[in-house]
């Protein structure tokens, strides 16, 4: 998997389909040569020409060789300060005011099976073929010594990065920029994409050609964010869902980042993903060591729906952890959209005695249950229950509903707190807040000081209480509001630029606590809905609120543009009312439960005010998702319409079992016209040489791929189903 050939200097790293070269030239500079489809063998630093670029500085190693720069070279972790003047990957303030840095290679280990990070999320190399190789890099005027860590995941053609950087100067440095990845391409016209979006309508798949320039996406809210994702794609011009080369890395961190492409004067092009420089400044002294978080790279030869497909499996194998990484998770009822803050105990139970009798596996308490919380107003940070609610606390309602054969859940809220609550009348100096400066409000909320260790060590003693109080099965962690006012007491002026970065290592902290003493315990993550949807949450919650917006119509769009890097499996998705409440649209209540079921599947109302046809149908749409959950959470997904191309009539998804033997497509009319012509659906993944059965039909999987189905009339907002079997 890994291979070093001495006499030429490279180092190529092998997966299944994939071939990723780096070469150590002459002056020790690492140098980026090949990703792409695998090799047998070759140098292809024989690609990179010398030549005389003008305005292109040289080295002082290589004299007076003008065909040599720095400007010019693909590199594995690129410079600053010395000729390069593309993107840099590292940045740093030294001793004597100067900002260069210039990593020259030193040596190479290669181990088995995949490195971990330190209080960092990563992929892991349990139950696949996981080497890491490590390349050292020097610095040797400030002393930076820079690790590059690379782990191969054969089976999914996937490549993880990280880095640290460790001081080996007598004198403090501060780090302004740490990219985690770097990946050069020495010519080619490609496209970017990138998903963008905004609260309520998250990760909107946008594609643009590359221009000369930096092309960029990325958040400084604290978080991943509703608006951008941090994903990337370059692709070839030609690349669609089934054909052409595209490259793709995502960021295992929750915080703000930044994914950039430029493309420059000689058609190179350079991506870089890590943490957003804005406002990071990390100071290391002497000995001290910075550990960046990982990204992760796939390629794919075979379009970006075989690109996808790379990425769900190995977040969902080997990202995701516990047991419910590859588990059906339980069919939950939340009762927010149906009461808001407005309920009590005997509310709860009684929605959760409705979802009972039609097969409804667990029961969800949202917002509303601690302190003084009977609006968006108050409450937040005082996490005792409201007796007046609940008398007599989470434990007796747990405890009937249980009695019903349904498991209990909880909302939290814990990076939070309100002013109108008694948290903040003791500890008004918790909430970041700038001295001097009036505070900022989101939600009518304010953001606890994670960082102060007495703050995050106040928010595990409450979870923890809170956990051991009743039979808690699952808890929906959210987070309502961005980061504002970013200032930490707990440090120095000199050093206020860690506290976002610190923030997230303190909610992984917490995290990573709640999954060693409580390892059975479900937990859903949730940022306003798909406000934190990002890898690095995934390896704490193996699933999140997709969106705050539950309209069928626009869930199709936010779960396709999700689905290009992440699994259906990790989508939590439910049935809302209607109609609903951010769009006021009414769709039928058989599309809305077609849509839900492509993701962890639930119900959001309540079902004492479904008819009885209704109930009849959530009865079947139960039934239907326990048979064919194996298919939705293990099986190969595939995009088979695009909702956001305006000429299309109808959005349509599959999930195809890895052996192939069965298949679920689902399938919603998104615009009906008068006259309209008659459209095909084509399969996809199926095996060409075996018969299937189609909805009683018999079929060629040939036949269903190369000419299709011939899809019936729907009205606007209708949706089928199609169930698949091998015959």
């Amino acid at each position: 998997m890994i291979g070093f050939d001495a006499s030429q200097r490279t180092i190529t790293l092998s997966t299944r389909a994939t071939s990723y070269q780096m070469k150590i030239d002459s002056t020790g500079v690492l140098l980026h040569t090949y990703y792409g489809p695998r090799l047998r063998r070759g140098d292809l630093s024989r690609l990179i020409c010398p030549e005389d670029r003008g305005f292109s500085p040289n080295p002082d190693e290589v004299g007076l060789d003008r065909t040599w720069s720095l400007d010019t070279q693909p590199q594995e972790y690129s410079s600053s300060g010395v000729g390069d003047f593309r993107l840099p990957s590292l940045e740093a303030d030294l001793a004597d005011g100067s900002h260069t840095a210039d990593f020259r290679y030193v040596r190479h280990t290669v181990t088995e099976g995949k490195y971990a990070l330190e209080g960092l999320p990563a992929f892991y190399g349990d139950g696949v073929t996981a080497q890491t190789l490590t390349v050292e890099l020097h610095d040797r005027c400030s002393g930076l010594t820079v690790e590059l860590l690379y782990g191969v995941l054969e089976e999914y053609d996937m490549i993880t990065r990280a880095v640290r950087v460790r001081n080996d100067g007598a004198a403090p440095v501060r780090l302004t920029r740490v990219a985690s990845a770097c990946l050069d391409f020495p010519v080619g016209d490609h496209d970017f994409i990138t998903l963008g979006g905004a609260y309520a309508r998250e990760r909107e798949p946008v594609r643009a050609a590359l221009t000369q320039g930096v092309h960029s996406a990325g958040s400084v809210r604290g978080s991943s964010s509703h608006q951008q994702n941090p994903f990337l794609v370059l692709c070839d011009r030609d690349t669609t869902e089934d054909a052409g080369r595209c490259w793709a890395m995502a960021l295992v961190y929750s915080g703000n980042f930044l994914a950039s492409v430029e493309h420059t004067q000689f058609h190179e092009t350079r991506m870089t993903l890590g943490i957003h420089p804005f406002h990071f400044a990390w100071r290391l002294a002497p000995g001290e060591t910075f550990t960046a978080p990982e990204a992760a790279m796939v390629f794919s030869a075979r379009g970006l729906g075989h690109m996808s497909r790379l990425f769900h499996r190995a977040i969902r194998l080997n990202l995701c952890r516990g047991p419910w990484k590859d588990q059906r998770r339980p069919i939950l009822i939340n009762n927010w959209e149906a009461t808001l803050f407005h309920f009590d105990a005997d509310k709860i139970f009684s929605i959760a005695k409705a979802a009972s009798q039609v097969g409804v596996e667990m029961m969800v308490m949202d917002d509303g249950w601690f302190g003084e919380r009977n609006d968006d107003f108050g409450g937040l940070g005082d996490w005792n229950v409201n007796q007046k609610k609940l008398p007599g606390g989470l434990a007796p309602l747990a405890e009937r509903i249980n009695g019903l054969g349904m498991k209990f859940g909880l909302w939290v809220e814990p990076e939070m707190v309100n002013e109108n609550s008694d948290l903040y009348r003791a500890h008004p100096d918790w909430a970041f807040q700038v001295p001097g400066r009036p505070l900022t409000r989101g939600r009518y909320q304010l953001v606890l000081d994670l960082t102060r260790p007495e703050v995050k060590q106040y928010v595990l003693d409450n979870l923890r209480s809170t956990l051991k109080s009743a039979p808690i099965a699952y808890v929906k962690w959210d987070m309502n509001r961005s980061l504002t006012d970013v200032w930490s007491a707990a440090l120095p002026p000199e050093r206020q630029g860690e506290v976002y970065h610190r923030f997230v290592l303190a909610v992984y902290e917490i995290l990573e606590t709640l999954h060693r003493e409580f390892p059975d315990l479900l937990i859903e993550g949730c940022s306003g809905g798909g406000g934190r949807f990002d890898c690095g949450m995934l390896y704490y919650t193996p699933q999140i609120w997709c969106s705050d917006n539950t309209d069928a119509m626009d869930r199709l769009r936010i779960q396709y543009g999700t689905s290009f890097c992440y699994p259906c499996c990790t989508m939590g998705a439910h049935l809302a009312a209607v109609p609903n409440g951010l769009t006021h649209r009414s769709t039928p209540f058989h599309t809305r439960g077609v849509v839900a079921a492509a993701g962890t599947f639930g119900y959001e109302l309540d079902l004492n005010e479904l008819t009885a046809e209704e109930l009849d149908q959530v009865r079947d749409q139960i039934a239907a998702f326990r048979t064919d959950w194996e298919l939705v959470m293990r099986g190969d997904y595939y995009r088979l319409g695009d909702p956001f191309r305006g000429e299309e009539s109808f959005c349509a998804w599959m999930h195809v079992s890895p052996d192939k033997s069965r298949a679920l497509v689902g399938l919603v009319q998104t615009q009906r016209h008068a006259n309209p012509i008659r459209p095909l659906l084509r399969l996809k993944g199926l095996d060409p040489d075996r018969d299937y059965r189609v909805n009683g039909q018999v079929y060629g999987g040939d036949e269903l791929m190369y000419a299709g189905l011939a899809l019936p009339f729907l009205d606007e907002c209708e949706a089928v189903q199609y169930h698949i079997e091998a015959v």
